[in-house]
Order: structure tokens, then sequence, then C-alpha cells
């Protein structure tokens, strides 16, 4: 049976500087080719094995010292069960930023391109994290496009740092988006799920940037619907209303919809609260803190660690 839709509080408190995780390895921007959908010799995926998400350091605001995502207080994001019929679902709608596209290594590479002439001597996490915390304020504030949100963010961490940035620095930040590449596994994966479901994408960028990502992931979606076209930003309720509305005009009600990401504070806290059933894509997993994202306590329904393997269960592979 499907877990009940979980309900969850979010706090809106401003996260404060305070000390990071050790400086991690710089990730890698080579994007591999995209596998054939299915092998003669496929094999069906193996289950993911539920663990409970190392400690991270404390972190103040969103729910007080600690944070309430898994890896900064005791509990645990992950379900108590990955028992999903995928037959009860028409169409699979994506978080695209995180899920679809490695944003980490695009935000990073972008960051570290802006602050290299101030001489700036930050970890990846201390980045990711001061990153996620200006981008959830200002999105939380008066709407503004997603460029003016990068270049905000960007700011707002150079005066944190005790720097500035020029114009021409933050400008190069915002183009940045259209070069942030996608994880190796999403355009193969996408693929294996067009041939059973509709897809949708529901994101918190521009048209425009949007576009020039969707050319890196190789699969035409049925809808896309984006913070421009709703003027605001996940984890706001009215970026799924808008998504519900576009799916309902083709005849797929809320409960055929599964919705697929990798922020928990963007995606799985708003859609648990709508009563949607979710997928985590845990990314992340294996690593201490949430990134680039902020933390949330929300319980999706079932985990996979990669979409490749999310693909595999949702499409199986059909025997000979």
């Amino acid at each position: 049976m499907l877990l009940r839709p979980a309900k969850c509080g979010l706090g809106r408190s401003l996260l404060q500087t305070q000390a990071r995780n050790a400086a991690s390895g710089a990730l890698g921007h080579a994007q591999n080719p995209a596998p054939a959908l299915f092998s003669e010799d496929e094999l069906p995926p193996k289950p993911v094995p539920i663990q409970k998400m190392p400690v991270g350091p404390a972190r103040q605001g969103f729910g007080g010292p600690g944070g309430l995502t898994a890896d900064r207080c005791n509990c645990d994001n992950r379900p108590m069960t990955t028992d999903i019929d995928y037959g009860a679902f028409d169409a699979l709608t994506f978080d695209c930023y995180g899920t679809l596209i490695d944003w980490e290594t695009g935000i990073l590479a972008g960051l570290r391109a802006a602050l290299a002439s101030h001489g700036i001597d930050a970890s990846d996490d201390e980045l990711l994290e001061s990153y996620a915390d200006a981008e959830a304020r200002l999105e939380n504030g008066p709407y503004r496009r997603y460029r003016e949100i990068l270049a905000g963010g960007l700011r707002s961490i150079a005066a944190d740092l005790g720097t500035t940035v020029t114009d021409d620095e933050a400008a190069a930040f915002c183009s940045s988006v259209v070069d942030w590449p996608a994880f190796p596994d999403s355009a193969a994966a996408l693929a294996r799920l067009k041939t059973r479901f509709r897809l949708g994408v529901l994101t918190n960028c521009d048209d425009d940037l949007f576009a020039g990502s969707n050319r890196r992931l190789g699969v035409t979606f049925d809808w896309i619907v984006t913070a421009q076209q709703v003027g605001s930003y996940k984890p706001d309720e009215r970026n799924f209303a808008a998504l519900f509305e576009r799916l309902a005009a083709d005849g797929v009600g809320r409960d055929r919809i599964l919705h697929v990401a990798q922020s928990l504070f963007h995606d799985h806290a708003p859609a648990k609260r709508l009563g949607l059933t979710t997928v985590w894509i845990d990314r992340r997993h294996g690593r201490p803190g949430s990134g680039a994202t902020p933390p949330s306590d929300a319980r999706p329904d079932a985990t996979f660690t990669s979409m490749a393997d999310f693909a595999a269960a949702a499409v199986p592979p059909v025997s000979a």
C-alpha cells in the first residue's frame, strides 16, 4: 500500500552563516553519452537499501538548530516502503535543476568563476549552502526573474564573505545556467520513461534558461511549467496549482500524477501537502549536508539514488 501523504511544516527564518563541512572534491563536468534504453541481458534493478543518512553539522533556521533534514537531526527522510504501483499513474512530473540537471556542479563552477579574482577561500559545501540560504530568501519575496535571483544570490554570498562582485561577474553567473551539465543518466532515463508515461516538468527557472537546459535532456516534455509562467517559485503551492491545471486540461487528474524530484524543500514538502505521491531522487546520497537546497522534514513515498534506477523500476525490462 502507498504511504499516506505526510504533512510537514516549513520554517521561514533566515539562515545564518555558520561553520560548514570540510571542502569536498570538485565535481566533474564531463557528460557521458546516453546509454541504450534496454540491453539484451538487462536484469531488474536491485532494491534501494533504506539507510539513515549521516549526521552533518548543526545549522540555524528552517526549523531551529540542526535543521529539519535527515542529515541534521536524528530523523530519516527516506520512506518506510518503496512499494509504488506505477500502473496507477499516467504522468510523471519532474523538478529539473538538481534532479535532471547537475545544478550543484553548475552553481559551484559559476560561483568560483565569479569569485576567483576576489581571493575567496571557501569550501564547496559552504558556497552551496550559502547559495541555498540566499536563493530561498529571495524567492520567498516579491517575484523577480530567475536571472535576478541568481545575481542576488551571488551578491549575497560575496557580501557575507566581505567582498563585492561586478555587474559583469553577476551577468556571467546568471548566463551560466545553460552550461550546467545534465546528470549522465538523465537523458536515457527520460527516454525510457517516455515509452510508458507522459512527462512534465515543473521548474524554478525562466523560460529561456530552461530551454537551454532542455536541449541537454534530449526529450520533448508534454508539459513545461516554469516559475516565470506562474510568477512564483516552489515551494509556493501556486506552481503546483498551475501544473494541475495544465495536466487537467489534457485529461490527467491529480491522482494520476507521480512527482519526481531531488529537493525535499522545494518539491516534496508542497507536493505531499497537496496529496501527491512522490519519488525522491537522492542525488546527494552518502554525502552530509543538503547542499544547494534548504533542509526539510518532508517524507517522500519512495527513494532512488539515480534516475537510472528509478526508470528501471518504473519501466522494467520486458522478459524475452
